[in-house]
């Protein structure tokens, strides 16, 4: 996953973070465009199936509080002597972490591309990832270049197995008795939780549920994780 443990002291009210892309994504038949749902209350475009596996991340990571397309023009000089401007693909912006002490992890500025591609053309794009970088640390902000050895790992395998259940019908009090359960024991392995709520002839229905309680966000675990009976959950802060 992005680095979600660094952090910076920085005044929020004086960054100016942009709040609208500054380029839509046009429909395009050559390339794979569309809309990843975040979280039931928005849309967020992308340009290729890579950034539409970062956005999927992006939206299971409960630290990321937002993701912005198409943040910002960054204006730079090719190796040519061109003036140019470069917007990069994404703004990730992270949930505050103690507001009363004025700390958040660093809004990151992020470029998705294959690692194919900018092995080809780093020297081409060096300048306007230079110019990236200087903005950001302007801001506030950090500037990565993401590619599929950082999004296409075993989290993304993952989040992908748990989509599946995340729309399946539970009853909700079961539900809130299992999450006060592991609230009271701070963190429980599958196994036990299953042995506890689910004996016998219901654990597979329990496996499915808890699966489902991961994969809306009601419990947490190392997603980074092979998934299974010895995987530790938790409930997540605030939840």
């Amino acid at each position: 996953m992005v680095a979600l443990n660094s952090s910076n002291k920085c005044d929020s009210a004086k960054i100016d973070r942009p709040t609208r892309s500054v380029r839509k994504i046009p429909t395009n038949r050559r390339h794979v465009t569309g809309y990843v749902s975040w979280r039931k209350t928005d849309s967020i475009p992308f340009e290729s199936p890579l950034e539409r596996d970062f956005v999927h991340r992006q939206e299971f990571a409960i630290c990321v509080s937002s993701v912005l397309a198409q943040p910002c023009s960054i204006p730079f000089v090719t190796h040519s002597g061109r003036n140019e401007t470069y917007t990069p693909d994404y703004l990730v912006t992270y949930a505050v972490a103690d507001i009363a002490a004025g700390w958040e992890p660093s809004p990151l500025l992020v470029e998705v591309k294959s690692k194919e591609d900018w092995k080809l053309n780093w020297r081409e794009w060096s300048p306007k990832w230079k110019a990236a970088r200087r903005y950001a640390a302007e801001q506030g902000w950090r500037f990565k270049v993401m590619d599929e050895t950082r999004i296409r790992t075993m989290s993304l395998d993952n989040i992908h197995f748990l989509m599946e259940y995340r729309d399946r019908d539970v009853p909700r009090e079961e539900s809130d008795v299992i999450v006060d359960d592991v609230r009271s024991l701070g963190i429980a392995k599958i196994d036990y939780v299953l042995a506890k709520h689910f004996p016998g002839l219901y654990r597979a229905e329990g496996v499915a549920h808890l699966w489902h309680l991961i994969a809306t966000r009601r419990l947490d675990c190392d997603i980074g994780e092979l998934l299974g009976d010895a995987t530790e959950v938790w409930v997540p802060n605030g939840r």
